[in-house]
Formats: structure tokens, C-alpha cells, sequence
């Protein structure tokens, strides 16, 4: 199974929940070992590691979000637009690629051992899913996590909105859903 780890960030960019996924660890000859995130050589991350991804990732996700880059835009019409001596100065006003589309930050990112796919709720929590980079669909499989989510733990009367998420339902619902794949 080519996926390595779920994490899921709060609104506020507290980690609310984390899993990793076996991975082979067996070691051959100069190859070294499968870490925790199906990296070559690295170890496995303590819960503060986590913590402390969860909030980094955050706090970036922030940044590249207010990082969209803005397309100017020319009026037509030449009313509003300042003259110099009889010239027209055409001032841009900058507008989104898509303003129809919400602003949105890193949506994934790839590098030769691990894809990171992001899916972000209108809630704003964060879902990060680290897979194999050559597993298609990241998309499809994330959204499929997220409607796992809403059935097993926004659906739950006993889960708090920005609680850790220790539910069994939940576990047992995204081992399912994710080995049967």
C-alpha cells in the first residue's frame, strides 16, 4: 500500500489527529531502512515531531495562501482612468486567475520519495495525506477519506470540534476504506 501517513490540522493549526501505515523496513544489503513516512533512513517521528510538523505546515499553508498571485487587469473604459496631458494612464487593478475559485494554499507537493496531498475543508481543517508519488488519484483518495470523516467523527455526539479524534469507528472505517483500495 503506497500510503505512508495521515495527519489531520484543526482550524487553529493544532494536530488533532495522526496515523502512520506499514511500510516494508526490511533492510538489503546497502539499502537502508524505511523510516516512519516511508522515507529511506529516517527513524520514526516522537508525537512532539508531529506537533511540530502540524504547526509548521500551518503556519506555510498561511503564507502561500496570501502568496496567490494576481493577474492585472485593464479597465476598457478610459473615464475613470487619470490623463497627462491629453494621454490616458492606464492604472491595472489586480484581480485572481479564477475569481470565481477561493484563494487557497498549497494544494500539494511532490519530491522524489513522498507526494504530500492537502485538502482543506470549508471549515478549515486541514487533511495531509503523504503517499507514493507514483499513486494516481491522491485526490479521489483523500476526498474518500473526508467523507469518512464527516460520517465517523463530525457525526459523532461524543467528538468535540478541535479535539484529538480517538474513536475506533474512525480507525477501523479508514483501515477499510484504505487496505481495501
Amino acid at each position: 500500500m503506497p500510503v505512508f501517513a495521515l495527519l489531520i490540522i484543526s482550524k487553529a493549526g493544532s494536530l488533532i489527529y495522526h496515523r502512520t501505515f506499514p511500510t516494508s523496513s526490511s533492510t538489503t544489503g546497502s539499502q537502508p531502512a524505511t523510516g516512519t513516512l516511508g522515507l529511506p533512513g529516517t527513524t520514526s517521528l516522537t508525537t512532539n515531531d508531529y506537533l511540530v510538523l502540524a504547526g509548521t505546515f500551518h503556519g506555510v499553508h498561511a503564507i502561500t495562501k496570501s502568496l496567490t498571485p494576481r493577474v492585472p487587469a485593464y479597465s476598457a473604459s478610459s473615464e475613470d482612468s487619470p490623463s497627462v496631458n491629453g494621454a490616458t494612464i492606464k492604472t491595472p487593478a489586480f484581480r485572481y486567475p479564477n475569481p470565481e475559485l477561493p484563494v487557497t494554499g498549497i494544494e500539494s507537493l511532490e519530491s522524489s520519495f513522498f507526494k504530500l496531498t492537502v485538502f482543506q475543508t470549508l471549515t478549515g481543517t486541514k487533511f495531509l495525506l503523504f503517499t507514493d508519488p507514483s499513486m494516481p488519484n491522491t485526490d479521489g483518495l483523500i476526498r474518500g477519506i473526508y467523507d469518512r470523516y464527516a460520517d465517523h467523527v463530525c457525526k459523532n455526539p461524543f467528538w468535540h470540534v478541535d479535539n484529538p479524534i480517538r474513536l475506533e469507528g474512525w480507525d477501523r472505517a479508514l483501515s477499510q476504506f484504505l487496505f481495501r483500495r
